[in-house]
């Protein structure tokens, strides 16, 4: 079969939005003083408490987002379960968030953070369903 135009599309955007997430998960743990200079004190202290469960689930979530995204570009139906550990991985911390901050989430983090943090599950929630109808149609293998 033929690969369909849209693979491609959404494979090279999906790999250039999640290699953003790539980035700041190695910044962040690589050189926290220079990347997390920009935050509040109260930020900070936030990004710096992750247990190592959530540090765990924000790895799942970058890397499975960033090898989502090769794998549709490979035309493999592991593509879907990338996408599908990755919007775990969002998840579990986005509940994290909400569980230990609760309605000073959007003071701690800011309503701009939080609204890209909705983005982020959307996209992470299409790109799932995207590849898991792709394997369905028989386009990944």
């Amino acid at each position: 079969m033929k690969t369909p135009w849209h693979i491609w599309l959404i494979g090279v955007v999906s790999l250039l939005w999640n290699t953003g997430g790539a980035f700041d998960y190695v910044m962040a743990h690589v050189s926290p003083d220079t990347y997390l200079a920009q935050v509040t004190p109260e930020q900070r202290a936030y990004f710096e408490g992750f247990p190592a469960w959530a540090t765990a689930f924000w790895a799942l979530g970058v890397w499975g987002a960033l090898a989502g995204s090769i794998l549709l570009l490979m035309r493999s139906r592991l593509a879907a379960l990338a996408f599908g550990v990755s919007l775990i991985g969002l998840l579990a911390n986005t509940t994290r968030l909400f569980a230990t901050e609760g309605g000073e989430a959007v003071e701690l983090l800011g309503q701009g953070s939080l609204i890209f943090t909705a983005a982020l599950i959307v996209v992470a929630l299409g790109l799932w369903l995207y590849a898991r109808a792709m394997a369905r149609a028989r386009v990944l293998r």
